[in-house]
């Protein structure tokens, strides 16, 4: 399997998160070769800031691992990771993050800043961007979309 099947993966969690109405971000770990976490935005369903997909996920590779530390895992995401999950990232030691759509208002792999690959921190991640960047951009759009004119009286 290569980039493109893992974030395929991510984007099916990303719609399974979609059916919830959350904002549907998806986001798979691997480790080897092989999907070994899977999670998706459940904000709302579990009324907490900390249940984006890449926190679900991490929580899942740990378990898996047996360790806090992810060395060798690569993380699909589709959407840039904000502020709190960079942060997660690079606490966790996970090597690669790759993701979709950039997220212009809250990236930290780049748009807004870069924390994944901050030369100050004890651990920098690779980071690989755009693969299905208009497939889950327009996911995005769609939801919130949707989501701003539910809001309409």
């Amino acid at each position: 399997m290569d980039h493109l099947d893992f974030m395929r993966l991510a984007y099916e969690e990303a719609l399974k998160a979609l059916k919830l109405n959350e904002v549907p971000v998806g986001c798979v770990i691997t480790y080897q070769g092989q999907v070994i976490a899977k999670g998706m935005n459940r904000r709302h369903a579990d009324k907490t800031v900390l249940a984006h997909a890449e926190i679900i996920a991490i929580r899942q590779a740990c378990e898996f691992i047996g360790d806090w530390r992810l060395e060798g895992c690569s993380l699909y995401v589709t959407v840039e990771p904000c502020c709190m999950c960079a942060g997660a990232i690079v606490q966790a030691r996970i090597d690669e993050v790759v993701y979709a759509a950039e997220n212009k208002k809250a990236g930290c792999a780049g748009s807004v800043m870069n924390i994944l690959q901050n030369p100050g921190f004890n651990h920098q991640a690779r980071v690989v961007s755009g693969i299905m960047r208009d497939e889950c951009s327009e996911l995005m759009t769609f939801f919130f979309r949707k989501y701003r004119s539910s809001l309409q009286p």
